[in-house]
């Protein structure tokens, strides 16, 4: 879109493009090292924003090219139509909300006019262009929409966005309306998705939201109901898919999550819980949430073994397990023993086993296996579920156990001989088991066939 200044049809400014482009190609041309012309190149651009600058003052007054004409630097350019709320996206180039704001929220991460990726997606008010825009409607007789009744594309009023700054002025408060504040933002995040978007508006609304946690230095300090409100409402945030990147990388945000996990209602460990395994849904977060610590009082969790905790537990360390590093953690801090104990109880046996098959390929959770006893463990799930993909996560594992520890071989072949638990699979299984299940009776002949030779 072409933007008022200085134009092809001025004199002067293509005189000053002609120079322009004639410095920038012998800086191109001379591999960049001629300071003279790269000094040369700077003079020309700021003369342009000059000539810019000074027909931009002569003609916002008067309305332009002609009465009345909205100047280009007070549309949208994503609407074409004048801005009631301008704000300045990370590239530096100025939208009205609403429209930038729908354009984010359908995915994007790139600045529509630049197409440059977007290193944040808070927006900030260009204070400059809102007081200008209603002078110029002043001046040229047009009416400026109310701002009160204003609602973007979210149906928020600036009455609500006004609420939503005084909720999070209230963190900072007495305990009374710290907790009336923060009951009322987790009820709002909960059932306005445009109020979890407005947190990713602006860099210091997550770090105000959990100022009460993270200013108590003991945990017997914290009000229980206060914590799980604000948790709960963290949970509620992480939700939005552009909020993801934000909160995790705030720096307090893991801390106080993991604080959480050990402390408080049931609910507000659950949520925390909950809240890393949302988070997790990017790789970038999965990263950062194994370097904090986190997955060591996710485990510990798990292993106390709370009924309310154990899915979100469970669903947070599949998530985190998936990316190699993470695995190595987990098996250090204790995951392969405290999955082996739920298993036995028969205690969500699904999620369990879907970690354990995740983390079968790591050397080291194979022999904490072998140290445990899995093998008849796993026979056993096999010849009781009825589930395919219990049974098929069991194979996957006692394949990689065949493979990687020949001393489990007789132990097979007797469950074999016994049961035909292998043979079964290997005829009726899922796709995947009956690779699994093949493979395992080819290495398990092939010893035999070895042993008979010799």
């Amino acid at each position: 879109m072409k933007k008022s200044g200085a134009s092809d049809g001025d004199p002067a400014a293509a005189e000053l493009k002609e120079e322009l482009r004639k410095a920038v190609e012998a800086i191109v041309d001379g591999d960049g090292g001629d300071l003279e012309q790269i000094d040369r190149a700077q003079q020309m651009l700021c003369a342009l924003k000059e000539l810019k600058v000074q027909r931009f003052d002569k003609g916002r007054w008067s309305g332009g090219a002609a009465a009345g004409e909205v100047p280009e630097e007070f549309k949208c350019p994503l609407s074409k139509e004048l801005m009631r709320d301008p704000v300045i996206v990370a590239t530096g180039q100025t939208y009205d909300r609403p429209f930038i704001q729908k354009w984010l929220k359908a995915g994007n991460r790139t600045c529509p006019e630049t197409q440059q990726v977007l290193s944040h997606t808070s927006l900030t008010p260009n204070h400059l262009i809102r007081e200008m825009i209603p002078k110029w409607c002043k001046n040229n007789g047009i009416k400026f929409p109310d701002s009160i009744r204003y609602t973007d594309a979210d149906g928020l009023t600036k009455s609500e966005r006004s609420r939503f700054l005084d909720l999070l002025g209230r963190m900072s408060a007495v305990l009374s309306e710290q907790r009336e504040a923060a009951k009322e933002l987790r009820l709002l995040t909960k059932r306005l998705p445009s109020f979890r978007s407005l947190f990713g508006e602006s860099p210091d609304a997550v770090p105000r939201l959990l100022s009460p946690l993270s200013q108590t230095k003991f945990q017997n300090e914290l009000h229980p109901n206060l914590q799980e409100d604000l948790i709960t409402t963290l949970l509620n945030i992480s939700i939005h898919d552009s909020n993801k990147k934000l909160v995790a990388e705030t720096p307090m945000v893991i801390p106080i999550l993991m604080n959480a996990l050990t402390s408080g209602t049931i609910e507000t460990r659950s949520n925390a819980a909950a809240t890393l395994f949302t988070l997790s849904a990017l790789d970038s977060n999965k990263v950062l949430i194994g370097k904090s610590g986190a997955i060591k009082p996710l485990i510990d969790l798990l292993d106390e073994g709370h009924p309310l905790v154990m899915k979100d537990v469970a669903s947070a360390i599949f998530n985190l397990c998936i990316i190699h590093d993470n695995k190595v953690i987990a098996v250090r801090d204790g995951a392969v023993e405290a999955i082996l104990k739920k298993i036995i109880s028969r205690t969500h046996v699904d999620e369990l086993l879907s970690i354990l098959a995740v983390l079968s390929t790591n050397q080291t959770a194979i022999d904490e296996m072998g140290r445990l006893d899995a093998v008849p463990i796993l026979f056993c799930i096999i010849r009781e579920t009825s589930c395919p993909r219990n049974k098929e996560n069991c194979i996957a594992i006692l394949h990689t156990i065949c493979f990687s520890d020949r001393s489990k071989w007789k132990e097979m072949r007797d469950e074999e001989s016994t049961h035909r638990v292998i043979s079964h699979l290997a005829q009726n299984g899922t796709s995947r088991a009956k690779r699994k299940a093949n493979g395992i009776l080819e290495r398990l002949n092939r010893t035999i066939n070895l042993t008979h030779t010799a």
